[in-house]
């Protein structure tokens, strides 16, 4: 019972759409139609040209994956296998929303928000891949993907650091490892799509070079 309750708060905590409803309420404009369609703080931004309301997004979103880590373990006395289900459904109802036909954000800021609390060791380990690919290409979906892809070779290899640092300490690596693959698999899927037309835009422009 415990699994389905800590899987429900996730889920239910992760399919607020935070983007959506902003928008909406505040310019009127529906933000799967809009820019890329990513229901998420960088396309707010983009769409709005708000950094208050991109930065809205952000927080809200971040709030949603800290929330459904400490509520299980709140609730469950602490065992690290329920906030970390709950924090995997909170990312996957983010970015798969029920309540906007499945369409949703990339997952990071909610992944961030779970793992700032119960896994700060991977978002350290994320936010420093993420810098080096960033000062190296200059494009926030590179540094995306590649300190996301990056950043579990890192926790694979260095899995005994990586239990020593979480929290609540997993009785089981094999669970820590399932639960960070299965939520870094997700955010990598939710930027496929655009990395395509980054590939596309790019091909094009070495045609056009040429």
């Amino acid at each position: 019972m415990e699994y389905l309750i800590s899987s429900t708060i996730g889920y239910l905590l992760g399919s607020f759409p935070s983007a959506y409803i902003l928008l909406k309420k505040s310019r009127g404009k529906d933000i799967t139609k809009e820019g890329s369609g990513n229901v998420g703080a960088m396309n707010s931004f983009e769409v709005t040209n708000s950094k208050l309301i991109g930065i809205s997004v952000f927080l809200i979103d971040f709030l949603k994956g800290l929330a459904s880590t400490l509520i299980p373990i709140f609730l469950f006395s602490g065992e690290f296998i329920y906030p970390a289900l709950s924090l995997l459904f909170a990312v996957f109802s983010h970015c798969y929303n029920p309540w906007i036909n499945f369409k949703g954000g990339r997952g990071l800021a909610t992944a961030a928000g779970g793992a700032a609390f119960m896994f700060p060791y991977l978002l350290i380990i994320w936010a420093l891949l993420w810098v080096i690919f960033m000062v190296m290409r200059k494009n926030i979906l590179l540094a995306n993907i590649s300190s996301t892809v990056l950043s579990l070779f890192v926790v694979y290899g260095t899995s005994e650091v990586a239990v020593k640092y979480a929290f609540p300490q997993p009785v089981n690596l094999d669970v820590l490892l399932m639960i960070s693959s299965a939520a870094l698999i997700i955010i990598f899927i939710k930027h496929i799509e655009p990395l395509k037309e980054l590939i596309a835009e790019q091909k094009n422009n070495w045609k056009l070079k040429k």
